[in-house]
C-alpha cells in the first residue's frame, strides 16, 4: 500500500486493487509540479471528494471525464458533477460504506463547510465529510477539512484507524496543536500524516508542533510525489 501526497489535501492512495485520488487539486495547486501530472493520475480507478471547495473539488469533473473513472462522495456534490460533466458517480452519505477495488470506504462526519462558487454566488453542495479507508490490514482515517469533533471518539473506537491523514494547517481547519490533541484523545494512530499545510502563508509551514504533541507516534511530513509505503 502506498500513500502519495500531491500537495495541500490531495493524495494518491494505492490500496488493494484501487488507486484512489483523494481531493485531487492538480491545476493551480502551488505545491504540485505540473510535470508530474501524468504520474500522479496514472491508473487511477476513482476520485474521492471530501467536500466542494475549489482547492479540493475544482478539478474533479474534468479529471473524471479524462480518466473515465467515477467520482465518489456525498450524493449532493457528485450528483451536481454528474449533471455538469456527464461523469459516472458513486454517491452515498455519512455512515454508508462502498467497496472500491477491494477497499472498503466509509463516509464519516467532519466539521467545516461545503460550497462551490458560481457567478450568482456560493452554492452549498451537500456537507463536508471524512473517510475511513480499510484495506491491506490497515484503516486510514482521512479527516477532510475539519476541526476537532466529539464524533471522533466513536469514530476512533468503532473504526480503529492506525493511520491518520489529518488536516492540520490551521486558519481553515485544525492547527497542529489541535490535531495533536485530537489524535491523542480520540485515536490510537501508529502513523500520522499532516496535510492542508505549507500551501499558503496563512497555513502552518511545518509540523514541529504536531510531532512534539504526539510522542510515540510516527509523524511523517510528506513530500510531494514521494510514496509512503506500508
Amino acid at each position: 500500500m502506498n500513500i502519495i501526497w500531491l500537495g495541500h489535501s490531495s493524495f494518491r492512495i494505492e490500496i488493494e486493487q484501487a488507486v484512489l485520488l483523494i481531493d485531487p487539486w492538480i491545476n493551480g495547486n502551488p505545491m504540485f509540479p505540473s510535470d508530474q501530472r501524468a504520474a500522479a493520475i496514472a491508473g487511477a480507478t476513482h476520485i474521492v471528494l471530501t467536500h466542494a471547495h475549489g482547492d479540493h473539488a475544482a478539478d474533479a469533473g474534468a479529471l473524471a471525464g479524462e480518466l473515465k473513472v467515477p467520482v465518489v462522495g456525498i450524493y449532493d456534490l457528485v450528483g451536481y458533477l454528474q449533471k455538469a460533466h456527464g461523469v459516472d458517480i458513486v454517491g452515498f452519505n455519512k455512515g454508508g460504506t462502498v467497496t472500491l477495488g477491494g477497499a472498503k470506504v466509509t463516509m464519516v462526519n467532519a466539521c467545516h463547510s461545503s460550497s462551490y462558487s458560481t457567478e450568482a454566488g456560493a452554492v452549498v453542495a451537500g456537507s463536508e465529510a471524512g473517510y475511513m479507508i480499510e484495506g491491506e490490514g490497515h484503516v486510514i482515517y482521512v479527516s477532510g477539512d475539519t476541526d476537532i469533533m466529539a464524533d471522533m471518539e466513536w469514530m476512533g473506537d468503532l473504526h480503529k484507524p492506525d493511520i491518520g491523514i489529518l488536516a492540520a494547517g490551521g486558519h481553515f481547519t485544525m492547527d497542529m496543536a489541535r490535531a495533536a490533541y485530537a489524535a491523542r484523545r480520540y485515536f490510537n494512530f501508529k502513523t500520522v500524516i499532516p496535510c492542508h499545510y505549507r500551501t499558503f502563508g496563512a497555513l502552518a509551514q511545518d509540523a514541529a508542533v504536531l510531532v512534539a504533541g504526539l510522542p510515540g507516534v510516527e509523524v511523517i511530513e510528506p513530500q510531494v510525489m514521494q510514496a509512503i509505503a506500508f
